[in-house]
């Protein structure tokens, strides 16, 4: 059901964490679907030097939050603002349809620590106009 890379992910999720006085915290889920995802960035002239996550919720959560942090550590911040959750899928080799959430959740968080680091900042990202993290992700079906 899982790929090798969700498990390896899963089971030894890398930047796992939290960075003391962050450039930008991004936050996204919620308690009702039980997946929670915090990432913690540390930006040097528009560079990501650092990023940390928290990840309350599923496998497959952690491991969109694992994978997400490699995929952005050291990139620019507009290039981690083109990360997609279907990008986040694709270096997992895959999620389940029922576990795609979590990806979403994944690009969310980024994309809202980014937006916490640019109002720290006065620093205005047009790829964030009418960016709006979702609330719910499912339907809360059976998993």
């Amino acid at each position: 059901m899982y790929t090798e890379k969700v498990m390896d992910h899963f089971m030894n999720p890398r930047n796992v964490g939290e960075i003391e006085n962050a450039a930008g915290v991004g936050q996204v889920g919620n308690a009702k679907c039980g997946d929670i995802m915090k990432i913690y960035l540390d930006v040097e002239d528009e560079i990501i030097k650092d990023v940390k996550f928290k990840t309350f919720g599923c496998g497959s959560a952690i491991a969109s939050s694992s994978v997400a942090t490699e995929m952005i550590k050291g990139k620019t911040v507009h290039e981690a603002l083109a990360i997609t959750n279907k990008a986040v899928v694709e270096a997992l080799g895959g999620l389940p349809p029922v576990k795609i959430h979590c990806s979403v959740l994944a690009e969310e968080a980024i994309k809202t620590a980014i937006l916490d680091y640019g109002k720290k900042n006065n620093i205005t990202f047009k790829e964030l106009e009418g960016f709006n993290p979702t609330e719910d992700h499912h339907d809360h079906e059976e998993e």
